[in-house]
C-alpha cells in the first residue's frame, strides 16, 4: 500500500483518489470536512471481514429457508476464515505512533510536512490512514510506505492553525480485523505574506539617532545641501573647490544628516469585513499591509512597533533587527481568536506603546467608531500619522429600490467627509485594496515629510 499524490488521476474536487480516501469523507458536493468520530478501542472487523460475515449470513439464511445442505457448506468457508483470523499470533501487538513535524512555522501557501511512524510487535497486513485536517489547512499530499506515513498540508490563510488528527487503521495479516491509532499533529504558525513595499515616508522631526533617512539637520550624511566658509580644524577633503574659486575664500561642503525614525503600526482588529474580491477580507489585507510596512522600515534600520486594537489590546514596543519582524507577526497571529471578545471603551493607544514623535501607520477599513476614537486621540497627541484605508466595498442595496442610488451616493459622500476630517486633523489618507504594490499608495507621501498636527 504505497503511492504518491500527483501520479494518480484527479477526482471531482481536484484531489487525487488517494487523498480523497485519506480525508475520510464523501467528496460528492461536500464542502466541509467531517469531524473525527470517537476513537474505536481494540480490534474490530474490517470491511473484508464484514463482507465475509454478510456472505456467511446470506448462505445460512438460504440454507434454512430452502433446506439445501449445499448452502450450509457455502457458509462454512467464510466462517472458518474468520475463525482463523481471530488468532492472536496473526495480529500486531503494542502498537505505538511517533509524530514528527520538522517545521511548524511557514508563510501562506508554503507546504507543511508531517511524518508518522508506527511501531508494533508481530506482523501486520497493511495500514490505511484517515486524515481530518484542521479548519485552516488543506491536505495536499499523502504517501505511506510500510509503517511510515508522510503527509503534506498547505495553509492558505495566516494564523495559528491545528494540523488536525489522523486515524491510522492497522490490519492483521489476513486483512479481516483492524485496530485504530489516533495521532494528533499539533498546531502550526502560518505567517502572512508581507505586501510588496519599499518606500518609507518619514516625519518632519527625526530622533537624534543614526540611520538612513535624510533629515533637515546638517551632519555627516551623503546628500549635499550647500556650502559655508571654512573654519580652522576642518578636513581639507571637504573643500568645495568650485565655490572656493568663485568667492575667493575657502568654502566647505555641507551635507544633510542621516537619521533613523520610530514607526508604530496601528492595526484595526475590531472586525473583519468581507471585501468584494473573492477570498479577500479587510483583516487579511490589513495584516499583510502592516507586515509590508514593518519590513520596509526594518530594512532601513528603523525601530518598528505594532499595536492591535480589537477584542484584546496587544502591542509590541518598537525594536529593530531582522528577527523583530517575526516578533511583530507573531504578536498579531491571535487576532482572529481575540475577535470573539468585546471590551468596551477601548479607544486609546497605551502611552508605553507609542514613543514621542513616532510615525504612526493606522491600517483600517474605517468601519468601526471605536477605532475612529483612537485616531482622534492620536491626533490630539501630536504624533505624525498616516491612515492606510483598506476598503471593504460598497454596501449591497436592493436594485429594485428606487432610493438605492441616493443611498449609495449618501454613503460615498459620508466616506469622503470622513477622509476629509482625518486629513484636516493632519492625517493623510491613502487607499490600498490589497492588489498590487503598496508603494503606489505611499508614493505621494514622499513629496514632503509628514508633519502631523501641532499640539
Amino acid at each position: 500500500m504505497s503511492g504518491t499524490v500527483g501520479t494518480t488521476p484527479s477526482g471531482q474536487d481536484g484531489r487525487s483518489p488517494e487523498v480523497q480516501r485519506a480525508l475520510g469523507r464523501q467528496t460528492q458536493g461536500a464542502e466541509e470536512l467531517e469531524a473525527p468520530s470517537q476513537r474505536a478501542v481494540g480490534w474490530r472487523l474490517s470491511e473484508r471481514g464484514y463482507r465475509l460475515v454478510a456472505v456467511a449470513a446470506c448462505a445460512l439464511a438460504v440454507g434454512v429457508a430452502a433446506g439445501n445442505a449445499w448452502a450450509f457448506a457455502l457458509a462454512a468457508g467464510p466462517l472458518v476464515w474468520l475463525a482463523l483470523a481471530a488468532r492472536p499470533s496473526d495480529k500486531p501487538d503494542r502498537v505505538a505512533a511517533t509524530t514528527q513535524v520538522p517545521v511548524r512555522r511557514c508563510f501562506e501557501g508554503e507546504p507543511i510536512r508531517a511524518r508518522i511512524e508506527l511501531a508494533f510487535d508481530g506482523g501486520a497486513g497493511g495500514i490505511d490512514p484517515a486524515v481530518y485536517p484542521g479548519p485552516g489547512v488543506e491536505l495536499t499530499g499523502i504517501d505511506h510506505r510500510g509503517t511510515i506515513l508522510s503527509l503534506e498540508f498547505t495553509a492558505h490563510r495566516w494564523g495559528r492553525w491545528s494540523l488536525g488528527t489522523v486515524d491510522v487503521d492497522l490490519y492483521d495479516r489476513g486483512g479481516l480485523t483492524r485496530q485504530s491509532v489516533r495521532v494528533d499533529l499539533g498546531e502550526c504558525e502560518v505567517f502572512p505574506l508581507p505586501s510588496d513595499s519599499s518606500l518609507t515616508p518619514i516625519p518632519a522631526r527625526l530622533p537624534n539617532r543614526l540611520g538612513e533617512h535624510t533629515s533637515r539637520q546638517r551632519g555627516q550624511g551623503l546628500e549635499f545641501v550647500g556650502v559655508r566658509p571654512f573654519r580652522w580644524g576642518e578636513r581639507q577633503r571637504r573643500i568645495h573647490w568650485p565655490a572656493t574659486t568663485r568667492r575667493g575664500s575657502i568654502q566647505i561642503s555641507e551635507f544633510a544628516a542621516e537619521q533613523a525614525t520610530d514607526t508604530v503600526v496601528l492595526l484595526d482588529a475590531f472586525g473583519d469585513v468581507a471585501a468584494a474580491a473573492e477570498g479577500h477580507s479587510t483583516l487579511d489585507d490589513s495584516v499583510r499591509a502592516a507586515a509590508g510596512i514593518a519590513r520596509a522600515y526594518l530594512r532601513s534600520h528603523d525601530r518598528v512597533g505594532i499595536v492591535s486594537l480589537g477584542g484584546r489590546l496587544r502591542w509590541l514596543t518598537p525594536g529593530t533587527g531582522s528577527t523583530h519582524l517575526l516578533r511583530i507577526v507573531e504578536s498579531v497571529l491571535d487576532v482572529r481568536r481575540d475577535m470573539g471578545y468585546q471590551i468596551p471603551d477601548l479607544d486609546r493607544v497605551p502611552p508605553p506603546a507609542l514613543p514621542s514623535g513616532a510615525l504612526v501607520y493606522a491600517v483600517t477599513p474605517l468601519a468601526d467608531d471605536r477605532f475612529l476614537e483612537a485616531l482622534r486621540d492620536l491626533a490630539e497627541r501630536g504624533n505624525p500619522a498616516i491612515v492606510v484605508e483598506v476598503p471593504a466595498g460598497e454596501p449591497v442595496l436592493d436594485p429594485d429600490d428606487p432610493d438605492a442610488p441616493l443611498a449609495r451616493r449618501l454613503w460615498r459622500l459620508d466616506r469622503q467627509a470622513l477622509r476629509f476630517s482625518l486629513t484636516e486633523r493632519g492625517m493623510p489618507v491613502v487607499t490600498w485594496d490589497g492588489e498590487g504594490t503598496l508603494d503606489l499608495a505611499l508614493a505621494p507621501l514622499l513629496r514632503a515629510p509628514v508633519h502631523g498636527r501641532a499640539r
